[in-house]
Parts: structure tokens; C-alpha cells; sequence
């Protein structure tokens, strides 16, 4: 009997501190929510991929529904944690919890490919907080509030002790259990017993916020994202996205006005004497950071990506894993043209183009020929053909052989900048005649792509975009980082929506 009357005690304490500690997590969540300004669900809801991905997707586009959705969040997580807390409404608080939790999983579920973006501080395999957390709650809905220390078995003592003073027909109420419900001192403490712990939560939070308060003040302004540098940096985030770029077609195919570029994924930084940068941007660009990008491109209505054909095992992945479905336009790269378009082609791409230093190569050993073959296999596969080139020479060679691209790639950048020294170049300039550029790209009656229009980034974005659509570009290729996209495409906005002093003609 003594034995029952430990495990029963002890089972008593269990379920206490698990109700206790359950409460802890979800009022700390929603205190440190609610004392964010920048806290949004937005991240959370924007990458869902599982049934209900359209409505969670909706309510992170819809600035309205997402006001709600974050005040629901902040104040249910709260007063869901205050109830657990003190044990007042259980079963209310319970369920209430459940529902949440039950959202947060079906949202974003630990299934096989569906969990690339979602924030998470460990790795997990349908199993993972929310629902351990859920199942935990779970067993509050069978046990009755009554039966465990705090506000609701206080209340109950409480009315049981005034129900033994009523009368009906001038008869005292008997209670048989009024043994078992005496309210006692003993008694009062018990079902008290978490206020000195909610003490401690107070004085916790107080403390971490008093860290982050300290910190904010002596070093405000300093970059704390994932390094120890003190210089700031201030990342801009979807929500400063000011409209998507537009898209329109090369040869029935539709693309984005702006294309990502794939030097920097494929590890080709173009850092001119910076011998360490390559190595930097391949450690950078592991694969699910080269998936952020794409995703980060997509959302901001980049729906292309322009690469080499090694990493056709990247952008198959990521279309597997059904995270997107940016559109890949190879350069065939390789000095197999053929052998290089024919792998692009396997491998998914919707547009393929000789790239632009074999067409050099090529034009100055006299393989036209060969270049019009690779034309007409991409044809023949029903694919947007191109033909790219660093030289202008090599664009007019191909025309004047009577090569008919769907597109032409070609780079286009002023030359005003300081390592732009036509007499040493040393991978500081890739448009060596810009103005002749501008004044024979005007006669070409198809889609030109200006690539390297920021020179590998010795152009700032707001004069190289503005100096490449104003002089004729239809659509630019530009490298980003995943940091970079947002503000890059707010520029790009930016000019393509301001007055244009444009003499060619639009041609896509």
C-alpha cells in the first residue's frame, strides 16, 4: 500500500514538472516573440511544402493575414504557457496547445525533402519537437485537472469547502469525500508550488534580456549573424522586396528579365589577385546553401539560373527534393560543345548556349561550324539556342557566317573603373569595346543576355543594371549571393521601371 502511495506521489510530481516545463517553453516563446520587432512567421510559413502549402504560402503573402497570424502565435504561445504554468484551464490549455503544435507540424513536417529552409536547431526524421512536445500534451486531455496540484484543483477545494456550509431544506449538505477535499494550509501550498518556480523563469528572463540589452547598447550596430566580426552589416530580408521581376520569352521559353548567375556557386570568383576567393565561395556554397539561393531567387521572381553543366547534380537535386523550380540555362561549357549540350539537355535545362570563352576559342580557330552544329542540336531538342561571347569580333564572325542564335550572350560593362587597364588585363575587364557594343548589338533582331554587367563586382548594381538596360540588354545575368538578391532585384525594379533612355528596342 505504501509502495501504490509513492508511485502515486512521485507520478504526481512527474506529471507536474511535465505540464511545468512544457508551460516554461511556451511562455518563453512567446515572450521572446513579443519582444522582437522583427519577429515574423513569414520564414516559417513562406517554405512550406506539404498538403496545406498553398495556405500557409498565402498567409506569409498576404501582409494583412500575417498580422494575424503573428499576434495568434505571440499571445496564444503565452497564455497557453501561463495556463500550463499554473495549471489553471488544462485541458483548454492542452488542447489549444495541441492545435499549435499540430500546425507548426503539418506547416513544415521532418519528412524526406521537405525540411530544406526550415528553422531548426537539430536534425530530425518525422519525429520532431513540436510532435514529441504534442504527444506530451496529450496526456493532460485524459487526466483530470482536478487531480493535480495547481489553480484548478485550488478552485475545486475551494468550492467544495463552501458547498459544505450550504443547506438545502434546512439540512447540511453531506459530503463524503470531504475528508479527501479539506482545504488545508498543506494544501494550499501544493497546489502554489510552481509560483516560486515561475519566480525563477521571471528573474531568467529578466537576465537574458538584460544580456541582450547589454549587448544592444555597447555593440549596436555590429553584425552578429553567424560571425565574430564587429563590422556592420545589415542583411535585407523578403519582406523589403518592393515587387518580382518581371519575365518574358527567348524563343517560347519564359524567363526572368534578371538571371542568376553561376560563377560564384561553381566557384569561378573572378577576385583578380585575391587568390583565396575561390576557395572562400566553394566552402561558401556548400549544397543547401546553393539551394537558399535558388529558393531566395524564386521568391523574388528569378525563375533562371545560369551554369556550367558539372553542376546539373545540384539543380537535379534540388528539383527532386521538390524545393523549387528555378530553370537551368546551360553554357554547355567544356571543349566539347556538342558532348556539353547534349549532357545540359539530359539533364533538364531549358535553354543552352555555347559559352562565350570557347566561342572566342572557336571564332579565332575557325570552327563556326562546329558552333552551328551545337545550334542545331539544342534546336533539334526543341531547346532556345545561343551563342555567347566575351569579344565582339566573335558575335559578328558568327553572323556574318550566317548563324541564326535564338539569343545571343554577350558581356557588356562600362569601363570606368580602376582595375579596368586595357594594357594589363589580367581578369579585370570582359567588355573591352562597350560602345561598339551598344552600336552593333542594335541591328541584332533576337534576345541579348548582358553578362559580367558588374564586372565581377567592380561595378556597383544601380549603375551597371541601369547602364546594361538602357544601351539594350533585353534580360541580365548577374552572380549573387543569397545576402545579395533581395537588394539587387529592388534595383533592377528600380530601373526597369524608371524612364529608360533606350534606343534599341526591345527584343524579347
Amino acid at each position: 500500500m505504501e509502495a501504490k502511495l509513492l508511485n502515486r506521489k512521485g507520478l504526481e510530481i512527474f506529471l507536474v514538472l511535465l505540464r511545468t516545463v512544457i508551460g516554461w517553453h511556451f511562455l518563453y516563446e512567446g515572450i521572446s516573440k513579443l519582444l522582437n520587432p522583427n519577429w515574423t512567421s513569414y520564414n516559417f510559413l513562406s517554405v512550406s511544402k506539404w498538403i496545406f502549402a498553398d495556405f500557409f504560402q498565402s498567409l506569409a503573402t498576404n501582409p494583412k493575414a500575417l498580422e494575424v497570424v503573428d499576434f495568434l502565435n505571440i499571445w496564444g504561445l503565452i497564455l497557453i504557457g501561463l495556463s500550463l504554468f499554473f495549471g489553471i484551464l488544462t485541458r483548454y490549455a492542452s488542447a489549444f496547445g495541441i492545435l499549435m503544435l499540430s500546425l507548426y507540424y503539418v506547416a513544415n513536417p521532418p519528412f524526406l525533402g521537405m525540411d530544406f529552409g526550415v528553422p531548426a536547431e537539430g536534425q530530425y526524421l518525422i519525429v520532431n519537437k513540436n510532435l514529441v512536445e504534442l504527444m506530451a500534451l496529450s496526456v493532460f486531455l485524459f487526466i483530470s485537472p482536478k487531480s493535480l496540484p495547481g489553480i484548478d484543483r485550488l478552485i475545486s477545494l475551494v468550492r467544495n469547502q463552501l458547498k459544505q456550509g450550504k443547506e438545502v431544506d434546512g439540512k447540511p449538505v453531506e459530503n463524503p469525500n470531504y475528508d479527501k477535499v479539506k482545504l488545508s494550509r498543506r494544501e494550499l501550498v501544493k497546489n502554489l508550488a510552481t509560483l516560486p518556480i515561475f519566480g525563477g523563469f521571471v528573474i531568467a528572463a529578466i537576465k537574458k534580456k538584460g544580456w541582450i540589452s547589454y549587448e544592444e547598447k555597447f555593440l549596436e550596430g555590429t553584425d552578429a549573424i553567424t560571425s565574430a566580426t564587429i563590422k556592420s552589416y545589415n542583411f535585407t530580408s523578403l519582406q523589403d522586396l518592393t515587387a518580382k521581376v518581371p519575365s518574358t520569352t527567348i524563343a517560347g521559353e519564359e524567363f526572368s528579365r534578371v538571371i542568376l548567375g553561376g560563377n560564384l556557386i561553381g566557384g569561378w570568383a573572378h577576385a583578380r589577385d585575391l587568390i583565396y576567393v575561390s576557395k572562400l565561395v566553394k566552402s561558401y556554397f556548400h549544397d543547401d546553401k546553393v539551394y537558399e539561393t535558388f529558393l531566395m531567387a524564386e521568391k523574388c521572381g528569378i525563375n533562371a539560373f545560369l551554369t556550367n553543366p558539372v553542376l546539373c547534380r545540384v539543380i537535379n537535386t534540388y528539383w527532386k527534393r521538390k524545393i523549387g523550380n528555378i530553370k537551368f540555362i546551360s553554357d554547355c561549357g567544356g571543349e566539347d560543345t556538342l558532348k556539353g549540350a547534349q549532357m545540359s539537355i539530359d539533364n533538364g535545362a531549358s535553354a543552352c548556349y555555347v559559352h562565350g570563352g570557347m566561342a572566342d576559342l572557336m571564332v579565332e580557330q575557325g570552327r563556326l561550324e562546329e558552333i552551328g552544329k551545337t545550334l542545331d542540336l539544342i534546336k533539334e531538342n526543341g531547346l532556345p539556342a545561343g551563342i555567347g561571347g566575351h569579344k565582339l569580333a566573335t558575335v559578328k564572325a558568327c553572323v556574318e557566317y550566317g548563324l541564326k542564335p535564338d539569343f545571343w550572350m554577350k558581356t557588356l560593362h562600362h569601363t570606368d573603373y580602376w582595375s579596368a587597364n586595357k594594357e594589363n588585363q589580367h581578369d579585370n575587364i570582359w567588355c573591352t569595346d562597350p560602345e561598339d557594343t551598344i552600336e552593333y548589338m542594335k541591328s541584332i533582331d533576337v534576345p541579348w543576355i548582358a553578362f559580367k554587367t558588374l564586372a565581377a563586382g567592380a561595378i556597383h548594381p544601380e549603375v551597371g543594371f541601369r547602364y546594361a538596360f538602357e544601351n539594350g540588354a533585353d534580360f541580365i545575368c548577374v552572380g549573387m549571393y543569397d545576402f545579395q538578391i533581395v537588394d539587387d532585384v529592388n534595383i533592377a525594379m528600380n530601373v526597369l521601371n524608371s524612364d529608360l533612355n533606350r534606343q534599341r528596342p526591345w527584343r524579347a
